[in-house]
């Protein structure tokens, strides 16, 4: 009990991390280390009502020290394109989609009021389009001999970037670096690598593989620390740490099952297993990791509640977003501005659309609040919220597309919604990822 408590407590620290002493990151690394060490020497023992107090008490003083959420805190292709932002502070119609008039928000919009002056006027008024300008390419990585599946920054790191490829391996590159450089290829996956995915505290990276395989590797020794074969024997297509106790990790595979694993004991816990239709592509949790949303290839988003300590699921609410057309990305985010603090997914629908949709409850329940038209009908393509909040009038997200552009659209507005589009790729844009500062975004 007492290394549950210690791993939300952990997490907690590591989302707000970037937001401690932001301009000597060598001291935020000390700190969440130490953190870390002082949390595995005096937590030992059971749970009790005090523990579970001081997690709440130490969230929201948190969040009124540094006045924010916690959240915030190609298949043909094998390059990794990382483009540089202008900010950098160091060196179609759809036919078979439903209309989002039939979903009528009563909350107001998402995105910052007219009104919102104070909160503009810290950014120094450039405009959100200005904000997203990019200057050039930064650098390309071609270190896979396949197409390169996903690809994500570390939290809260600017320089380090995780790569998986259907060669079969998992790469981290340093994008900081002078030259940039790939720091290790993880090898041990016999078939293509389709997901991965980074531990709070960036020492540990999780892939899954078509060989039906879960890999939990070690960043700092650079091994294999654990490998686990998935229950069914299916291809494992998506995988995710559970945010709120990284002793666990989430999968999906090719035969609709939804399974928890700790990888502290390579053990399935009993209950943790939940039966979709058709293949699992797309998981994401809320920041507390009670709340989990599953996409797959029918075109349905299903909500279940997570039992932090057991591991256990229970499947909450359905929702079909487009018959037959498969889910390949799932994105959540507890506000996307200051003035608007509507919980809210971002999700890629091969219906050529990009949707978000409000967290209406509890029990994960969704609200479609807009859709954005791009090109997706055949491959799985990924989107991705900016991670900064916007303090400008409109709030951005940013997208891959099937015509080998990055487009960058403001929720915001009802007419041209597309701040930018990046060009470049010769194949379909696949991924996109953002380190935290925004100085870089890599896209594949």
């Amino acid at each position: 009990m007492g290394a549950v408590w210690q791993q939300r407590v952990f997490a907690l620290d590591a989302r707000y991390n970037a937001h401690r002493a932001p301009n000597h990151p060598n001291f935020r690394t000390l700190y969440i280390r130490r953190r870390c060490q002082l949390l595995r020497e005096y937590t030992r023992g059971e749970e009790s009502p005090i523990r579970k107090q001081y997690l709440k008490i130490r969230s929201q003083l948190l969040q009124q020290r540094y006045g924010v959420s916690c959240d915030q805190s190609s298949i043909h292709s094998r390059s990794i394109s990382v483009r540089s932002s202008s900010r950098i502070s160091e060196s179609p119609e759809i036919s078979r989609f439903p209309s989002e008039n039939n979903f009528v928000s009563e909350h107001g919009a998402l995105v910052p009021t007219k009104q919102a002056e104070a909160s503009r006027a810290i950014v120094g008024g450039t405009t959100i389009a200005e904000n997203y300008a990019f200057v050039g390419v930064h650098h390309i990585f071609d270190q896979h001999s396949a197409g390169v599946t996903m690809l994500k920054f570390a939290n809260n790191d600017r320089s380090r970037l995780c790569c998986a490829s259907f060669d079969g391996t998992v790469s981290i590159c340093n994008v900081t670096a002078n030259p940039p450089h790939v720091e290790v290829v993880f090898k041990g996956h016999k078939k293509g690598v389709t997901g991965c995915d980074w531990s709070v505290s960036n020492d540990l990276v999780v892939s899954c593989s078509q060989d039906s395989t879960l890999c939990l590797w070690d960043v700092t020794s650079k091994k294999c620390l654990r490998v686990v074969k998935d229950q069914m024997g299916a291809e494992m297509l998506s995988c995710l740490f559970q945010p709120g106790n990284n002793n666990m990790v989430i999968a999906g595979n090719s035969r609709g099952m939804v399974q928890v694993l700790n990888v502290s004991t390579g053990i399935y816990p009993r209950g943790g297993s939940s039966k979709l239709e058709g293949m699992v592509l797309a998981l994401a949790c809320d920041a507390s990791g009670q709340l989990l949303w599953a996409g797959n290839n029918k075109g349905t988003i299903v909500s279940f509640l997570f039992d932090l300590e057991t591991g256990r699921l229970s499947k909450l609410r359905r929702l079909t977003v487009a018959e037959n057309c498969p889910i390949t990305c799932i994105s959540w985010r507890a506000w996307i501005s200051r003035e608007a603090r509507d919980p809210t997914l971002l999700v890629n629908c091969a219906a050529n659309v990009v949707c978000l949709f409000r967290v209406m409850d509890k029990e994960g329940s969704l609200q479609l609040k807009r859709n954005f038209p791009i090109h997706h009908k055949s491959y799985l393509v990924r989107s991705t919220f900016c991670p900064i909040m916007s303090f400008r009038q409109g709030a951005c997200v940013v997208t891959g597309s099937e015509d080998s552009c990055v487009y960058f659209l403001d929720i915001e507005r009802q007419e041209k919604p597309c701040l930018n589009k990046l060009q470049g790729h010769a194949c379909p844009v696949l991924g996109v990822s953002f380190n935290y500062d925004e100085s870089l975004l890599a896209t594949v």
